[in-house]
């Protein structure tokens, strides 16, 4: 089974792949070398057929006769493969061709004469010229094209030399690297099983080597290690959820269970439903916040984006907290910017966020202090911040105060479910934004913080922490 996903994996595939194109690149090479030298050599053939019917030529009947009889013990039987003379009706005086070959004109011309046309006088295609020389006669001279067969034949030698010992380095090479791949893969899957069995803390080895495969693995441990953060925040969520509603809902229990076994009046049993129906609704509050953010958190709403005026949003907001602030004694007021300032968001999410921010600073600011809420361009960015008067929030919890089902120690005996500020966070990292928390003080006696919501500039996505 190893063997069959060796030859399965892609580094051999592509060793296959690699070898084939070098076949191919060498069939290529063989073919057009192949070519250049048969146009090289019929044009070598040529010359040498013209330059020999040239000098030749030139001789006299009785010496051009010697020569051609004694042909086959002087240079010219290397050079001329066929030579012979005919008379002036084309019949034969000597050489090695008896008949005239068809089809060959004697138009001082190199002509492609086949076998077939010289009578048996020669068993290959001829390069034939034929021209007349003195005494009236004409002289035939012909070159075969053996010396293109042998060339051939000596580049297909050469090229089976040389192709197979490297196709055989190139498999035995890609068996290698397929081998040392698949040892790889074949450690990855057994983490993986072992992941799937439930073994979340392994992960996959990467290994020292830097290529594709080690920052797979790379990737696919940070990918789990996300996966196992994502999963312990669940089970604190759920464990959140569980204390949360168990202590409404054993409340509503016990009320119960008291109008049941005693004889209360109508008054006081309205009174029961009534705090009942209150600790009900205390638990369907939490279960629709969560619901919320996990629909804010899938980034649902970013389709309703468009242009929202942080100024017209603030002075929204503050007519309808500055009923309720004057109602416990404190001071809301709105710092408007000196331009419109404008960003891309939904403005209704905007709305809750600020509301969110706004309502906690009223809740944790006691009688006489301050709110307020004012917007400012920081460089590129829009800021917008709720500044307060109240019991602050210590460095330590700054960042845990936007977990879900947070409540600070000082904040126990305020009534609320510590989802105010996820559900903030949520919205804020759906617009791309910022939520800062530092402290801040309104007045010189009184300490408080400063929620600092900052907006990345037009057409800028910034990270999210």
């Amino acid at each position: 089974m190893f063997r069959n996903e060796l030859f399965r994996t892609a580094t051999f595939r592509l060793t296959l792949a690699v070898v084939a194109a070098m076949i191919g690149s060498a069939a290529l090479q063989f073919f057009f070398g192949y070519s250049q030298a048969s146009v090289f050599e019929a044009k070598r053939s040529d010359m040498l057929l013209l330059r020999e019917a040239s000098i030749l030529q030139r001789e006299s009947p009785a010496v051009l006769e010697q020569q051609v009889r004694d042909r086959a013990t002087d240079d010219l039987r290397v050079i001329m493969n066929v030579i012979t003379l005919f008379d002036a009706g084309q019949h034969y005086i000597v050489g090695d061709l008896h008949t005239w070959p068809t089809g060959l004109v004697a138009d001082g011309r190199v002509h492609v004469i086949g076998p077939e046309a010289t009578g048996g006088g020669s068993s290959t295609v001829l390069r034939m010229v034929a021209l007349r020389v003195s005494g009236d006669r004409y002289l035939v001279l012909g070159r075969s094209r053996h010396m293109r067969t042998e060339l051939r034949l000596m580049m297909r030698h050469s090229m089976l030399v040389s192709i197979v010992p490297t196709v055989l380095f190139a498999l035995i090479t890609g068996i290698i690297l397929s081998h040392r791949a698949l040892s790889r893969v074949k450690e990855m899957h057994e983490a993986i099983d072992r992941i799937m069995e439930g073994d979340l803390h392994e992960r996959l080895p990467a290994g020292r080597q830097n290529d594709d495969l080690q920052r797979l693995a790379a990737s696919v441990n940070r990918m789990l290690d996300r996966l196992e953060q994502l999963l312990d925040e669940i089970r604190d969520v759920g464990n959140d959820i569980a204390h949360d509603l168990r202590t409404p809902l054993t409340r509503v229990r016990a009320r119960l269970d008291r109008a049941l076994s005693a004889g209360h009046s109508a008054g006081a049993l309205r009174n029961v439903i009534s705090r009942t129906i209150d600790d009900l609704d205390q638990s369907f509050a939490i279960i629709t916040a969560l619901l919320r953010i996990g629909e804010i958190e899938n980034g649902r709403r970013r389709a309703g984006f468009g242009m929202v005026d942080l100024g017209a949003l603030m002075a929204d907001i503050v007519d309808l907290y500055e009923p309720i602030a004057e109602t416990k004694g404190i001071t809301l007021s709105c710092v408007a910017a000196d331009a419109a300032i404008q960003v891309q968001g939904d403005r209704d999410l905007l709305i809750e966020v600020l509301a969110n921010l706004v309502d906690n600073a009223i809740k944790f600011t006691p009688a006489g202090g301050r709110v307020a809420i004012r917007a400012r361009m920081d460089e590129h960015c829009a800021v917008m911040q709720i500044s307060d008067t109240g019991i602050g929030i210590p460095e330590a919890e700054r960042k845990a105060v936007t977990g879900r089902f947070y409540r600070s120690d000082k904040s126990r005996h305020i009534p609320g479910s510590g989802l105010g500020l996820s559900l903030v966070s949520a919205i804020v990292a759906l617009h791309h934004a910022r939520l800062d928390i530092t402290p801040t003080r309104l007045h010189d006696s009184l300490p408080g913080v400063t929620m600092s919501i900052v907006f990345p500039p037009p057409g800028v996505v910034q990270p999210v922490n």
